[in-house]
């Protein structure tokens, strides 16, 4: 009994922890980079860091907390593209920055444990589900965007603008350079924090 206390609460304390450090992101440039459409965001680092160390639990709490941040900046107008999507759909927009984030953060702590079971694939599961954080960010906001808001004047602005002939490869030219610098941070500093930190925890258990 007294273990699993300890456990909770050493479980919960992280969890607070990561909650914190996505707050603080994401009301700092850190968190958000404000471009023409959409937003480089590096809120999927702590989202994949608290997955692979707090397994789904944890992810989908970090990917709510980052989802919730979202929706922030689209009702402040802190983020002028959501905000333009809240302002023709405020339910689909809840759904869009909340839903794939949370799905986002579940679906990297499976990736992570499946991967961290095999001995084969052990040392390669803190990078695979680092680089997987920011993929499935990428895909799973904007196919929900697409189901949702793609027909609107709005977006079909965008597709006009881009010169896109479908959802695919609009999807391509919008998020092309956002989702390849999100990846490539993501990747890079998660894997290395995320298997520091699963040691140090480990160990102090």
């Amino acid at each position: 009994m007294t273990v699993n206390k300890q456990f909770n609460t050493k479980f919960m304390v992280e969890l607070a922890m990561m909650i914190a450090i996505i707050v603080v992101m994401s009301l700092t440039p850190l968190g958000y980079i404000k471009l023409p459409g959409l937003t480089i965001t590096f809120l999927t680092v702590p989202v994949a860091v608290g997955a692979i160390l707090l397994g789904p639990l944890g992810g989908i709490v970090c990917g709510a907390t980052f989802g919730l941040t979202s929706l922030y900046q689209a009702i402040s107008g802190g983020s002028a593209f959501t905000a333009m999507l809240f302002s023709i759909n405020p339910v689909g927009t809840v759904f869009l920055t909340l839903v794939p984030r949370i799905l986002e953060g579940w679906l990297t702590a499976l990736i992570f444990q499946a991967l961290h079971k095999m001995v084969k694939t052990q040392k390669f599961s803190y990078f695979i589900a680092s680089l997987a954080c920011p993929l499935l960010n990428t895909l799973l906001f904007m196919s929900t965007l697409v189901i949702i808001f793609y027909n609107t004047p709005y977006i079909q602005s965008f597709a006009a603008k881009f010169g896109t002939s479908n959802p695919f490869t609009f999807v391509v030219a919008f998020v092309g350079v956002q989702g390849t610098i999100e990846a490539v941070v993501c990747f890079v500093v998660a894997s290395i924090l995320s298997r520091a930190l699963y040691k140090i925890l480990k160990t102090t258990m």
